[in-house]
């Protein structure tokens, strides 16, 4: 019990030292002389808006999933992996801002979803984890967007979280909650997709629900959509027993799943000691043989991110500077004969690997066989 009140009390701590931007900063700003990159993004969301406030969406879960449309300047000067936020008055010089915004109806958005697919884009799908809140979703995946520089449109799976880090339980309900939009969402992404073009990214409890949707499609023999699929979970909040359970009924994916790890993420130690010292997949050494031997026996991509700069305090958003590598990974993939192309254990060589430089893999495998 010390431990874990020692940990969360940090966690706790470290959460408070940032302040956290409000639903103000969903308020359209005009960016008339600046010269930043813009990227329009997608909102699918189990939040219920929040009563009296023109454009906010909390914790509050609604019957029918809403959706929104928002066009986000990237300020030129911006750093890969960073979201600049407004400390004042919105800039588009030097912060991230909407500029226009749209509440949509399901076939308004079905329609968009569709001329972006048939145009030949690829459409990438973000399902937050635990502790995030509707703008923080949106802005974090217009970040990676904009760091990727692909042919592509982010769309947000928003489920609600609390946006607390005291909310860990709650948040697992939440994401329970929304389990079946989320499968209803891909359903309606795969059937506009001509090709395999939709790429899912689910970080942290949003890798969970993730999991839990494709191990729905999978039941129901929606087999055509998840081959529709390119899924990659960073820092998954999972129990590794229950993400054996769920590989068992998911099955083998091409390419394959690919699990973003680091075992100094304190998050995840935090909802470790919560769920009674439990271990979490995010969290799993791949220098161990036997994982290693797991990963290639049920068909999974591990690569450890471990010496990569952290900037959240608790080592869970490492993910969030790979989005530059993004374009080169699939790029492998679609090539072949690559490592990347396979299951396995890989360890991601940080040197020179920099939000200003390219991102190089290890050419070693970690394979103690």
């Amino acid at each position: 019990m010390l431990r874990v009140t020692s940990l969360l009390l940090t966690l706790v701590l470290l959460g408070s030292c940032a302040g956290r931007p409000g639903a103000d900063v969903l308020q359209a700003v005009n960016t008339r002389g600046t010269a930043g990159k813009s990227i329009a993004a997608y909102v699918v969301s189990t939040r219920e808006k929040e009563a009296g406030k023109r454009l906010a969406f909390g914790a509050g879960r609604a019957d029918q999933p809403n959706y929104a449309r928002f066009d986000i300047s990237i300020p030129p000067d911006h750093k890969k992996g960073k979201i600049e936020w407004p400390s004042g008055k919105p800039d588009a010089k030097k912060d991230f801002v909407v500029t226009d915004r749209d509440m949509l109806s399901k076939d308004g958005f079905k329609h968009d979803l569709a001329g972006i697919l048939s145009s030949g884009k690829d459409v990438g799908l973000f399902v937050h984890g635990y502790n995030y809140s509707y703008q923080e979703a949106l802005f974090r995946a217009a970040q990676m967007a904009a760091d990727a520089d692909i042919n592509g449109v982010p769309v947000v799976f928003s489920w609600p979280s609390m946006a607390d880090v005291t909310g860990y339980l709650a948040d697992k309900e939440a994401a329970t909650f929304s389990r079946d939009a989320l499968a209803d969402l891909l359903i309606d992404l795969a059937q506009k997709s001509p090709r395999k073009n939709v790429i899912v990214f689910g970080h942290s409890m949003g890798a969970w629900l993730v999991m839990e949707a494709l191990r729905e499609l999978r039941l129901k023999g929606r087999n055509d959509v998840i081959a529709k699929l390119q899924v990659i979970l960073a820092a998954p909040d999972i129990d590794t027993d229950v993400f054996r359970k769920q590989i068992e009924v998911v099955g083998r994916l091409d390419p394959p799943l690919t699990v973003l790890v680091s075992k100094d993420d304190r998050a995840l130690m935090a909802a470790s000691l919560l769920a009674g010292e439990r271990s979490r997949v995010g969290a799993l050494d791949v220098t161990d043989p036997e994982i290693s031997k797991a990963a290639k026996r049920e068909g999974v991509q591990f690569v450890d991110i471990s010496e990569l700069d952290s900037s959240d305090g608790f080592n869970h958003d490492r993910y969030a500077a790979l989005a530059a590598l993004l374009p080169k990974l699939d790029e492998k993939r679609r090539g072949g004969g690559n490592d990347l192309t396979r299951a396995g254990a890989f360890v991601l060589d940080a040197v020179g690997a920099t939000v200003s430089s390219p991102f190089r893999l290890a050419s070693k495998v970690v394979n103690p066989n």
